[in-house]
C-alpha cells in the first residue's frame, strides 16, 4: 500500500511539474516565438541575361535549375513546427490574383547556410501566363512547407521568410 501511494504521489508530482516546463526553453514547443512583420528588404538589381556559371557543361547545369517563380506579395502567417529530428516550417502567401501555381520556400542563399544566425528563404509561385481574376482572398491563399533538419537549425537562431511587400520572422 505504501509503494504504491508513494509510486502515485511521485508521478503527481512529475506530472504538476510539467505546466512549469511549457513555458520553459527546454520545451521544443517554444524554440521558436510567434511570427511578426518587418519590412522587407529591397530586391537586389541582377541581369537575368548574363549567365553566372561558366564552362563546358554549365548550360546544362542551368537549365535543370531553373524555376520561372517569382515571390508573393504579401506573408500573411509564418509558423514553424517541431517535428522528431527537425521542424517543419510552413509559410502561407496571399497573391495578388488567382491562378499560381509550384509556389515553394526557396532559400535566399545557394548552399542554404544560415548568415549570422538567420536562415532566409522567400515564398515564391509561378504566375500563369493569360489574365486571372482577382478574386476573393481565400481564392488567392497559398501555403507552402519546407522540412528542416536539426542539422540544418545548428546555429539558427532566426528564420525569415520574404515576401515582396513584408517579410516575416520567428526567432528562438
Amino acid at each position: 500500500m505504501r509503494k504504491t501511494t508513494l509510486a502515485l504521489l511521485a508521478s503527481t508530482l512529475l506530472v504538476s511539474a510539467c505546466g512549469t516546463v511549457r513555458d520553459s526553453r527546454i520545451n521544443p514547443m517554444n524554440w521558436f516565438g510567434p511570427a511578426r512583420s518587418v519590412e522587407a528588404a529591397p530586391a537586389e538589381s541582377t541581369n537575368p541575361l548574363i549567365p553566372q556559371r561558366r564552362g563546358l557543361f554549365a548550360r546544362r547545369a542551368v537549365e535543370a535549375e531553373t524555376y520561372e517563380g517569382r515571390p508573393f506579395e504579401q506573408i500573411t502567417d509564418l509558423t514553424i513546427e517541431p517535428v522528431p529530428g527537425g521542424a517543419i516550417l510552413r509559410a502561407t502567401g496571399l497573391a495578388a490574383r488567382q491562378g499560381i501555381y509550384a509556389v515553394r520556400l526557396t532559400p535566399a542563399t545557394v548552399d542554404e547556410l544560415p548568415v549570422d544566425g538567420v536562415l532566409t528563404y522567400r515564398l515564391e509561385g509561378i504566375r500563369p501566363d493569360k489574365a486571372t481574376r482577382q478574386g476573393s482572398q481565400p481564392t488567392r491563399e497559398v501555403i507552402a512547407g519546407r522540412r528542416l533538419t536539426d542539422e540544418d537549425l545548428i546555429g539558427v537562431r532566426e528564420i525569415r521568410v520574404q515576401g515582396q511587400l513584408n517579410t516575416l520572422v520567428s526567432r528562438r
